[in-house]
């Protein structure tokens, strides 16, 4: 497994950005549009100048070039060749092998991806996600010690993205290769990272787990993407089976997905806390109904603190739901904290038999 370790790199996107990645991890790298995500990737890559040292298991490869640095590189629009088959194009990367060898390392790959039945097909007639199967064994086929991803899921539907998403996991921990993954997307960041990174306009401004940087954000920069954190203690917890544990927090009663023992609090961003002004239809799990006690506005975003029971929920929603809606402080509303967004902090607490 090899490490990365990034001093001092400056260019024309990135400020003064040092970073160490860990042998074997995947490091997902979160910014909006413009922060210099994909400009770190191309230096790591030695596809743009820059300034600093960029060393790979203690080595500088900053005199390298970019086709002796061993890396592999899925870029966001793919760049497959239109006029290969699917093991050509997976083969591209391989011509100094022998032929008998490069022919099993493509028979190899494809069996990795799933995909031995698309061999003589071409990239014109493959799915979306096929296209990215293909990609990623092209940029893997050489065996590099680094790979790096640049927005691979964002052509997919989400669905296609969800599977894509766990097959990406499946391949990086079968191949133990380090990886460096940029998205925009809070939900691939949750699903995917070892650890997370937050650019914002060329500077490096956070790198922990993903609860660290979720829950945790270091600064206005890193909440205001993010979105600033809920955390609400818990007062009790009851196992309910099947990875499920519910909680009760100022009084309500949460149900947050359970990995084994206490339940210390629960935190969810604001920006996925849903709200409506009418009591939404579907199952009752998480639903909750609450009074807005305060309203804080600005051009871009509105916030709202909302009463339930004895905790205080901060939700952020979309700007013509606050005009049209008329949220005011008195309006009673619902709330939803969906499941999936609810990240469980372990600590002191009780399991089983609480006293709600």
């Amino acid at each position: 497994m090899s490490d990365i370790t990034l001093s001092k790199i400056n260019n024309f996107a990135c400020r003064d950005v040092s970073l160490s990645i860990h042998g074997g991890e995947i490091l997902v790298l979160l910014g909006p549009t413009g922060a210099g995500k994909t400009t770190l990737l191309n230096v790591i890559a030695g596809l743009c100048p820059y300034r600093g040292r960029v060393h790979i298991n203690g080595h500088a490869i900053d005199h390298l070039t970019a086709g002796q640095r061993n890396v592999g590189y899925l870029f966001q629009d793919l760049s497959l060749f239109p006029h290969l088959t699917v093991a050509s194009n997976v083969a591209y990367g391989l011509t100094v092998r022998t032929v008998s060898r490069r022919e099993e390392r493509v028979r190899e790959l494809l069996a990795l991806m799933k995909i031995e039945h698309l061999a003589e097909r071409y990239p014109g007639d493959l799915s979306g996600g096929e296209r990215q199967r293909v990609a990623l064994a092209r940029a893997i086929a050489p065996a590099p010690r680094i790979l790096l991803l640049d927005e691979p899921l964002s052509s997919l539907d989400f669905r296609t993205s969800r599977y894509f998403m766990m097959e990406i996991r499946r391949i990086q921990r079968t191949l133990g290769i380090t990886t460096l993954y940029v998205t925009h997307s809070l939900i691939e960041a949750r699903e995917m990272a070892d650890r997370v990174g937050v650019m914002c306009e060329g500077r490096l401004e956070q790198v922990g787990t993903v609860e660290d940087v979720f829950i945790y954000p270091a600064n206005e920069r890193v909440a205001d993407f993010i979105g600033p954190p809920n955390v609400f203690d818990c007062e009790g917890c009851e196992v309910l089976g099947r990875g499920l544990v519910e909680v009760c927090c100022g009084g309500n009663k949460v149900i947050v997905s359970y990995s084994g023992g206490a339940v210390g609090k629960i935190a969810i961003s604001s920006r996925h806390v849903y709200v409506s002004t009418e009591k939404p239809p579907g199952p009752t799990v998480n639903r909750f109904r609450g009074v807005v006690e305060e309203v804080m506005a600005s051009d871009l975003e509105t916030r709202c603190r909302i009463g339930v029971g004895n905790m205080t929920v901060v939700a952020e929603v979309p700007q013509g739901m606050y005009e049209e809606r008329a949220l005011l402080p008195g309006k009673e509303v619902f709330i939803i904290l969906k499941l999936k967004w609810i990240n469980v902090i372990e600590g002191e607490g009780v399991v089983d038999g609480s006293d709600y």
